[in-house]
């Protein structure tokens, strides 16, 4: 039987400390395995300018979601609009999709009328409490890109998400469509928080 060995990377805790070291185990990988892609979940603008620096040298494609216009606060993007532009210039790609495991089912299970759980929101819950919240992210980014079209379903990409800000959680991932969820595969975890 054959077998591959690789480093797998452990933090003690989930959080924004976790972020140059995440960013930098993510390059490594991508070059480890020649992938050519790397998806990063960024509210602000920082965790993307971030892995843009770390990335500067080499041939990897940022890909940067953001959170969806008016996720916090109606009709207001949460992205640096400054910082949107420096990167835009510098050839990296800005995505900003409906969170493809919340979205409409979010209004529902908000909803006093309505009420309850969804089994959208179900995934979304396991993959945060099973894994790590910055796997939930990873996919979640990875689906929103492959439906904008910047990464291909044969593909292999690099994917980083985190807990609350910042990136702690590194995987390789093969992307899917949001309608075609179930043939997305996570690949490899590169690096995670022991402690959810």
């Amino acid at each position: 039987m054959a077998f591959v060995r690789k480093n797998i990377y452990y933090f003690e805790a989930p959080g924004p400390a976790n972020t140059g070291d995440a960013i930098r185990f993510a390059v490594e990988r991508a070059k480890e395995l020649n992938i050519k892609k790397i998806v990063i979940a960024s509210t602000s603008g920082e965790t993307a300018k971030k892995c843009y620096e770390a990335m500067k040298g080499t041939r990897l494609q940022l890909i940067v979601v953001t959170h969806v216009v008016g996720f916090s606060k109606a009709g207001e993007w949460e992205f640096d609009a400054a910082t949107a532009q420096s990167l835009r210039k510098s050839g990296v790609t800005i995505v900003t999709g409906t969170h493809a495991l919340s979205g409409l089912e979010r209004a529902l299970s908000r909803s006093p009328k309505v009420g309850g759980g969804s089994r959208t929101e179900a995934i979304a819950e396991a993959l945060r409490r099973v894994v790590a919240v910055g796997l939930k992210v990873a996919v979640e980014c990875v689906m929103i890109a492959a439906d904008n079209g910047v990464v291909r379903i044969d593909e292999e990409v690099i994917a980083l998400g985190g807990t609350m800000s910042g990136a702690d959680t590194v995987s390789v991932i093969r992307p899917a469509h949001t309608a075609n969820f179930f043939d997305l595969q996570v690949r490899e975890i590169v690096a995670m928080p022991r402690v959810r």
